[in-house]
């Protein structure tokens, strides 16, 4: 999904969203540098598999998905990272590594660190590695219907 794409999507919602440009940056935490967004903030999405099918786990850029707590929490018993050649197909349009966490879009699950469901805010790469967005979490959730759960470890 293209950056105006998703914007398209949030404005048909009237959901009130800032859009930051920065810098290239290719990992979560350098985007949270290049933005001035601290790590424990900023949302980074990551692509799994969940007894072979595709989902996606939200986290602070400063943690990482524990596999097996997420694993046990959604009572699956395989869960794999996908492969950089699946992600690229499932999300034409996004450069890999920058794929909003709007799961709902492609059909696909979502799953929230509870860190993240702390904060007012959410901000993530907006399909690009040169574009964030921010807005309010509850619209976020509204928007996504995520599943809020304890599966982050702190890096």
């Amino acid at each position: 999904m293209p950056v105006q794409r998703l914007k398209e999507f949030l404005d048909e919602r009237r959901v009130h969203y800032v859009t930051m440009v920065h810098s290239p940056a290719y990992t979560a935490q350098q985007v949270a540098e290049a933005t001035h967004i601290p790590g424990a903030e900023l949302a980074k999405t990551v692509i799994l598999k969940l007894d072979g099918k595709m989902a996606m786990a939200v986290v602070p850029a400063s943690y990482r998905v524990h596999m097996g707590k997420l694993a046990e929490a959604v009572g699956c018993t395989a869960c794999t990272l996908a492969e950089e050649r699946e992600i690229a197909k499932l999300f034409p349009g996004c450069e890999v590594g920058a794929m909003p966490p709007f799961g709902n879009l492609w059909g696909m699950p979502v799953y929230v660190s509870e860190t993240l469901a702390a904060d007012e805010q959410i901000a993530f790469s907006a399909g690009t590695h040169t574009e964030v967005m921010v807005m309010r979490f509850e619209d976020f959730r509204r928007l996504v219907e995520p599943w809020v759960l304890r599966f982050s470890e702190h890096v």
